[in-house]
């Protein structure tokens, strides 16, 4: 078996490659999100809230301008959900569509809706949440 020993240019080139290949700055991601971040748009699923009351916003922020409220078993259409920084940790909001008796479409937090991946599953949980 031979081994071959690199003259001095070969070991030049490869000191040279080896320190290329390992500079610092290359591949340095950002791990921190956008202040806004869109999960997913265009028609989610359907939601049915669960909490008595709550506020429907203009903006997914907690101090937005009141656009109703809807109360426990109104179902509505989910159109986008987004986290945002509002503080110390990112909240979840949702766009939701108005369906028949609920005509405004504005965003409410997450955690207050249940939400469903067809129509069907939404209704039957507004029809118990209503009895």
């Amino acid at each position: 078996m031979r081994v071959r020993i690199l003259g001095l240019s070969g070991q030049a080139l490869f000191f040279l490659s080896v320190l290329f290949a390992c500079d610092s700055r290359t591949g340095q991601v950002s791990l921190e999100p956008p202040p806004a971040q869109s999960l997913s748009s265009g028609l989610v699923g359907y939601g049915v809230i669960n909490a008595s009351y709550t506020l429907l916003v203009a903006r997914p922020e907690t101090a937005g301008v009141s656009l109703g409220y809807l109360r426990r078993g109104s179902m509505v259409r989910i159109v986008e959900r987004r986290s945002v920084n509002n503080g110390p940790a990112p909240e979840s909001w949702v766009l939701v569509g108005g369906l028949d008796e609920n005509p405004a479409e504005g965003w409410v937090r997450e955690d207050v809706v249940d939400i469903y991946d067809n129509e069907y599953k939404a209704e039957t949980a507004s029809e118990l949440m209503n009895r």
